[in-house]
């Protein structure tokens, strides 16, 4: 996984020339506007870049992929984002800054169509990073709400020679606990642990038990609620008849 660095970190928040590099690389904005938000004039664009990204990017970049990678160490363990960020509405906390430390110039992303827009123009202003309308092409999918996830079989699994290549979720929730326990088990898991994530879709669960049979290829997924991730990587088994 890459943690996503961006360029204007010096820039002094109170000064005129804070935004100044907009002013310098207007054309290069304009191109992305006008070919992913054809809707929405420079002025619009200029207003929401003004919510800003991660304060500090080194150390709270750093601390965001350490938790993201301790929540694929422990599955279903849950771990804290604790960073202080003004993302648009629609993003939570945690899911915001994990999207400023994972995604970049070089990943493709995938966004659930019931985003709005200013959760694109965000991302491509502080991550820099690529859209894609089919899922299948994504390196990464966010999406808002955790009962609107799409069938894992629409997401890239991998391949072969490179089951690293797959698409990773970004799930969004209310919350990580008031629904039903799941046991799970494997790696990074001490005998088994439960979770209880509400609002999956019914299909949920017997597609995730296709996606572990199917390992190494597969998806691995990150469920976020307010400042809290937890991990479903595609080695973790579900006990069967135990979920309850």
């Amino acid at each position: 996984m890459r943690a996503h660095s961006a360029g204007n970190a010096d820039l002094k928040p109170g000064k005129a020339e804070d935004y100044s590099f907009l002013n310098n690389q207007m054309a290069g904005v304009k191109l992305k506007t006008n070919k992913y938000f054809p809707n929405i004039n420079l002025k619009t664009f200029y207003m929401i870049t003004k919510l800003p990204g991660l304060p500090d990017i080194v150390d709270n970049s750093q601390t965001t992929f350490r938790a993201l990678i301790n929540a694929l160490s422990y599955p279903g363990k849950q771990q804290q984002i604790n960073v202080k960020l003004t993302p648009p509405s629609d993003l939570n906390i945690a899911c915001a800054a994990a999207c400023l430390t994972m995604l970049d110039l070089e990943t493709k992303v995938w966004l659930s169509s019931d985003f709005n827009q200013d959760v694109k123009a965000w991302l491509l202003f502080h991550a820099g990073c690529n859209f894609t309308e089919n899922p299948n092409l994504a390196d990464f999918a966010v999406i808002k709400n955790i009962n609107n996830i799409p069938k894992l079989t629409n997401f890239h699994h991998g391949t072969a020679e490179e089951p690293e290549k797959s698409t990773t979720l970004f799930v969004q929730g209310l919350d990580l606990e008031s629904g039903n326990k799941v046991i799970l088990t494997g790696p990074g898991i001490l005998g088994e642990t439960t979770i209880s994530i509400p609002n999956l879709p019914e299909f949920f669960w017997s597609e995730w038990e296709t996606n572990v049979k199917n390992h190494p290829l597969g998806i691995d997924i990150f469920f976020f609620a307010k400042n809290t991730v937890i991990g479903l990587p595609r080695t973790t088994k579900i006990e069967e008849g135990c979920r309850f």
